[in-house]
This record gives structure tokens, sequence and C-alpha cells, in this order.
């Protein structure tokens, strides 16, 4: 008790850096941000090299700079700051992503038995403002019948992708970057497929397809796409993109284990 007493303060400072920390890395984990602060160290560590090293050019540039880098730091990662923020504390799925899930997978599987080719970009941690801006705005509640009407075959908005932003449905026909690997993409596999990956190569997104040749339903994440999914496996894998990862690594392989088995040694 005397221990406790005395350096109370000290373990609280540890346990709060920890969790401060712990949170920072779970939030930028597999974003650009991660990359992004890579690069930051590698800066720090020519800085500090140079100053050892006397190599005053060097560090009078970079002595100049930094200033005007905590300006660009904070504009860079403003988004990522934002939703930081706003998700701290957040261990679960909120009640409007639960219902949105619901509806997704109720026009995924319609769109499925129509054989209509659709695809869904849901935004996770990495912003799709850059793709949002290719599309037209749409800024409407998720709902299965506007998925529905929004892939029906010859509408102006059918080409392209439908992004989602939590509960909500942001923009419409939007273009997306096809993927240069034909790693796990099949001959019946078209450019839908190759966007879906393509996008998830350089986000966190997660995208869901249905083939217009064959209706199969499909998810993308993390430069990988699983196949052949069912109604209930769709549901769950896309509850992982808001759950904590370690619920995330278990609902995940509870979805995989209602896929047929040649599909998970594919996936693998």
């Amino acid at each position: 008790m005397e221990i406790l007493t005395q350096y109370w303060k000290i373990i609280v400072e540890i346990a709060f850096l920890w969790y401060f920390i712990y949170m920072a890395l779970f939030f930028i984990q597999g974003t650009r941000t991660e990359q992004l602060l890579k690069g930051v160290v590698i800066v720090v560590i020519i800085f500090v090299l140079a100053q050892q090293l006397k190599l005053d050019t060097i560090n009078w540039a970079l002595t100049r700079l930094f200033p005007i880098s905590v300006i660009a730091l904070l504009i860079i990662f403003q988004p990522e700051l934002r939703r930081g923020l706003a998700r701290l504390g957040q261990f679960g799925v909120y009640k409007e992503d639960l219902e949105a899930i619901e509806e997704i997978s109720k026009a995924v599987l319609e769109l499925s038995r129509q054989k209509m080719g659709a695809i869904i970009a849901i935004e996770r941690e990495v912003g799709l403002k850059a793709y949002i801006e290719t599309g037209i705005a749409v800024d409407s509640k998720v709902t299965e019948e506007l998925i529905y009407s929004i892939f029906i075959p010859r509408a102006p908005l059918h080409d392209g992708a439908v992004i989602i932003q939590r509960d909500r449905i942001i923009a419409a026909g939007c273009l997306l970057p096809l993927t240069q690997e034909a790693k796990g993409l099949t001959k019946t596999m078209g450019t839908r497929h190759r966007a879906a990956v393509g996008l998830t190569e350089e986000t966190d997104a997660i995208c869901v397809v249905v083939s217009e040749e064959t209706g199969g339903i499909s998810v993308a994440m993390s430069g990988k796409i699983t196949s052949n999914l069912d109604k209930e496996s769709l549901a769950v894998i896309l509850k992982t993109a808001f759950y904590k990862q370690t619920e995330a690594k278990s609902l995940h392989y509870k979805a995989l284990s209602r896929i047929s088995p040649k599909v998970r040694e594919k996936r693998s």
C-alpha cells in the first residue's frame, strides 16, 4: 500500500499513456496513416542523425521545415483524427450500423437472385472522398429498396459503385481503381471484382460484389476476395467492419466456416 500511495501518479500516467498509444495504433492499423507515420519516423531519424553527425545543411533545412510540417501533418491526418475522436470509446457496433448491415444483406441477396451486377463499398477508417467525388451524391439512409433501384440494369448509376458511410449511402456511380493483380480472381470475375480488390488494396474499405453472370456474392477485404457467400455469412463478415479487431477475427472465422472448403482453401 505504501508503494501504491507513493507511486500512484506514475502508475496512472503509465496506464493513460499505454491506453492512448494502444488506441492510436488500433485506429491507424492497416490504413494509409500507418504508411504516412512510417515516413514521418524516417524523417525524424534523418533529423537526429544529421544533428549527431553535424550535417549542418540538412539540419538547417529540416529545422526550417519542421514548423510547417506540424501544420501539414494536422491537415493530412485531419480525417483520421476526426474519426479517432468520434470512435474513442466505441467497443462494438451501433444500432444504425446493424440496421445498415441488415439492409445491405437483404439488397445483395435480392440482387443475387435476380443476377443483377452490383458493387458496394463500405468505408471504414480510411476516407473514400477521392472516390466519392467521381460519382453522384446521394446522401440517403441505407435501405434495401434504394440499393436495389440503383443497380437496376440500364439505370443511370448501375455501372458504378455505391459508397456507404456508417448508415448512409453517400454516393453512387463511383469509379474505383482496378487491381493489377489477378491473384484470387477467376475467369468468371469481371471488372466489378477487379475494382473491389483494387479499392481494398489501397484502403481498408470492404467491398461487396454481385456477379452479373452467375449471381454469386463476393466480399473483397485487404486486397483479397472471398466468393460464394450466403446471406448469413455476408452479414457476419460485414460486422467485422465495425467490431474490434479481436472480435472481428472471431466473426470472420465463423463466416468462413459456413463457406465451402474449396472456397476457404482458395482464400487461404
